[in-house]
């Protein structure tokens, strides 16, 4: 192509090319120099020529870079941090691990600042002012170090500034993992669903204020709009939030901007959110429970089977079921799926498929979907390859 200046049409911005700058200062030396002068590969004149066309390219390309910020689709980096700024949104930055934690204290008890340790020495900071109303109470702790901090179940017990009244700490479930700083591919779909904030339901605004928590990972709303209660247990002109990640009170605050007059909250976690006339409001939201799959798949050896198609197997049933969103049931057909794609060549394959079973860990092993809760996520279990 020939050189041309950059222009904008209906199609989008248009730039020329390294080559079609070089070319074209080329033409214009000879105009000047006549066309006997010498512009080969090695000569000096060449080398400028090079150099300007390099220079002048180079800030095409950052036009092309202004260019492509403008729109949310395109822009990238610091760009596209501005540009979400429109829909009221800000790129979420690294967070920390949170965990529901279970204490046991005397009822009346306050703790001021509390901090617990794990078992790898870890310190997580309690919210201010847990109030023992019962003897047993449930809040969400935040690791006092940035990132994914784990905390399998059972391993937050340590108290580490004792009060007295306060008896004892554990996690009934494990830490949600903290985060790196968001993507851009990851705000970009968040933009998409922010655009719901101002406009189309409340349930859509809800889900977009609580998904732009730092440290809320898997979310879903449950909307009853009858008189009565639903056939999971959510009363009438209610709704039932169900997140994983984020602390309770930013939680509770987007829920309490975003749910609409009049509208109840269903749940087993209940925040206190004070609004700006200093009124007191009890919001409730679940925190999901973890039911473990167990899988058992027998194949039959095939030529080229070897132990890494087998740890293929499980590693991809494992990422089915960790995919899986809250309420999602496990079911066969996925299960399957995931086996499938263990194989390399479908016209040799590897192993045979005998037969499927799936099931909860603490229940009886079928071929049947496992049916999980509304407020409840499937986790990835034992996973066994029985090779006949």
């Amino acid at each position: 192509m020939a050189y041309f200046a950059p222009y904008i049409d209906d199609a989008g911005l248009h730039v020329p090319t390294y080559a079609d700058i070089r070319d074209d200062l080329i033409d214009d030396f000879k105009k000047i120099y006549g066309d006997d002068l010498y512009l080969g590969n090695d000569s000096q004149d060449y080398q400028m020529i090079s150099t300007f066309a390099l220079k002048t390219y180079d800030t095409i390309q950052l036009l092309q870079i202004v260019y492509n910020n403008q729109s949310v689709k395109t822009a990238v980096g610091t760009g596209l941090s501005s540009r979400v700024k429109l829909n009221g949104l800000r790129r979420k930055t690294a967070s920390y691990s949170t965990c529901v934690l279970t204490l046991t204290g005397v009822p009346g008890t306050t703790i001021a600042a509390g901090i617990v340790e794990d078992t790898q020495g870890k310190r997580w900071n309690l919210p201010e002012n847990v109030n023992f109303d019962c003897e047993i109470v449930e809040i969400t702790a935040k690791c006092q170090d940035i990132g994914a901090v784990e905390a399998p179940v059972g391993t937050i017990t340590k108290i580490s500034n004792p009060q007295y009244g306060w008896l004892s700490v554990t996690n009934k479930v494990p830490a949600v993992k903290g985060r790196p700083i968001e993507t851009d591919e990851e705000l970009r779909r968040r933009q998409a669903l922010s655009v719901a904030i101002p406009s189309q339901n409340m349930v859509n605004s809800t889900l977009a204020g609580i998904g732009s928590v730092a440290g809320v990972s898997r979310y879903k709303v449950y909307e009853n709009d009858t008189n009565k209660a639903d056939e999971n247990g959510v009363p009438g002109h209610s709704i039932a939030a169900v997140i994983e990640g984020g602390l309770d009170e930013a939680v509770a605050e987007q829920i309490y901007l975003r749910k609409g007059p009049g509208c109840g909250t269903h749940g087993t976690t209940t925040t206190i959110y004070t609004n700006s006339d200093g009124l007191k409001n009890e919001i409730r939201f679940f925190r999901p429970t973890y039911m473990e799959i167990t899988v058992k798949v027998t194949v039959r050896r095939c030529a080229g089977y070897t132990t890494l198609v087998e740890e293929n197997i499980k590693r991809n049933i494992a990422l089915y079921v960790g995919r899986l969103g809250i309420g999602a049931n496990v079911t066969t057909t996925g299960v399957l799926t995931a086996i499938a794609a263990a194989v390399d060549d479908a016209l040799q394959p590897s192993f045979a498929l005998q037969s499927v079973q799936i099931g909860r860990t603490d229940g009886a092993l079928g071929v049947a979907d496992v049916d999980i809760p509304y407020n409840a996520i499937a986790k990835s279990g034992t996973v066994t390859v029985e090779v006949v």
